[in-house]
């Protein structure tokens, strides 16, 4: 753990480069420590694929000061309670909601079917929420879909586009412009106004998306 100023009342607390399992475990297990730990002082705390950015009073602490207070508090060895939630979610991965599915496909040199297989057999970590509320960043994508951003993002992408950049994955919650790979689509609501968070998803979830055909993603009152 690396603890490092940003600028004169911000820092971040660094866990790890890698963006993986276990640097999330310790991110949300530092994260919740800190909501407990009800420091004074702190107007902001929010949680990455690798860090906390803490944004605080200059009035309470300096860098330094805060600085000791977290690495004497933090408890990176505490239990983290486990109210993460495994959710399942069914995803249309037709061509005519996939826009990037055959340039995908020969890119990477793999057939549809089987880049429909290889996203839809893996269990994704939510490292990340944002750009957007609700936005989820999950990870990670299996190498052989690697793929990165679209060289020019679209004005448009559909809410509940289901979409790739580089080893990522995600759901656009909202009609929103956006530069991943989209290759589906899904009628799950990540975006919730009534919610607090605005989201029903948050960090240290786990996600499935489960492929379903045309048909059933319209009896779930899907848009194509």
């Amino acid at each position: 753990m690396k603890i490092k100023a940003s600028s004169a009342d911000t820092l971040i607390i660094y866990f790890s480069n890698k963006i993986e399992e276990q640097t999330s475990l310790k991110v949300m297990r530092a994260y919740n420590n800190l909501l407990d730990l009800h420091l004074e002082g702190i107007f902001e705390i929010i949680p990455s694929y690798t860090s906390i950015y803490i944004h605080y009073d200059i009035l309470f602490y300096d860098f330094l000061l805060l600085k000791q207070i977290l690495e004497e508090k933090l408890d990176l060895n505490s239990a983290l309670e486990n109210n993460s939630k495994f959710i399942n979610i069914d995803v249309y991965y037709g061509l005519d909601v996939g826009f990037d599915l055959e340039q995908i496909s020969k890119k990477t040199a793999i057939s549809i079917d089987e880049i429909i297989k290889i996203h839809s057999s893996k269990i994704y970590n939510v490292y990340a929420i944002g750009f957007l509320p609700g936005f989820a960043y999950l990870g990670n994508v299996s190498k052989k879909i690697d793929i990165s951003r679209l060289d020019t993002p679209r004005k448009i992408v559909p809410k509940g586009s289901v979409a790739i950049a580089n080893s990522q994955t995600a759901v656009y919650p909202q009609d929103s412009p956006g530069g991943w790979n989209i290759i589906g689509k899904t009628t799950y609501n990540f975006f919730n106004k009534d919610l607090k968070n605005l989201s029903n998803i948050k960090v240290g979830d786990k996600i499935k998306f489960n492929p379903i055909s045309k048909d059933e993603f319209l009896k779930q009152k899907g848009v194509i």
